[in-house]
């Protein structure tokens, strides 16, 4: 199979850059997660917003709503106690507010374009932005991981 092939030390040309082309492709095939009840509008991540007032859940409200106005399809789901944007049923990024910050998270933040370097975390897939009331943030960066974020699960799944 041509993911187990592997070029041999100073080849180039179009064969190993379709092979490159094909294995990242086949990269996205995996299984993506899903969260069953997705929908246009939750009424639980309305109450969870209710819940979350104060300056750590606006700002987890504003980003939310950046992440709700990325396409159409955009769909949501209260899932492991926080909201989760996703397309379908297919998961992009999450909020969730602490004691004293809030994440703003992508479930496959280590894939994304991260020139800013906002995003934290080790994990094979996730990363999240740690936002902390009276710290700058820079929001031009982060809106574009939000983006990154849809058109990376957009892809896996339409392409996938």
């Amino acid at each position: 199979m041509l993911e187990r092939l592997k070029p041999a030390a100073g080849l180039n040309g179009p064969l190993i850059s379709n092979l490159r082309s094909y294995n990242r492709r086949a990269a996205m095939r995996t299984d993506l997660l899903g969260f069953n009840g997705t929908v246009e509008r939750d009424p639980a991540i309305a109450a969870w917003m209710k819940e979350h007032r104060g300056e750590l859940g606006a700002m987890a409200q504003q980003w939310f709503e950046v992440m709700r106005k990325c396409g159409d399809e955009v769909r949501e789901v209260l899932h492991d106690g926080c909201p989760v944007a996703c397309l379908g049923d297919a998961p992009f990024g999450y909020v969730n507010a602490f004691t004293a910050h809030v994440n703003v998270g992508f479930f496959h933040g280590a894939a994304l374009p991260d020139p800013a370097r906002l995003l934290q975390g080790s994990g094979r897939f996730m990363r999240h932005v740690k936002l902390r009331p009276g710290t700058a943030t820079n929001s031009t960066a982060l809106r574009g991981l939000i983006e990154a974020a849809y058109w990376d699960i957009k892809a896996r799944v339409e392409h996938g």
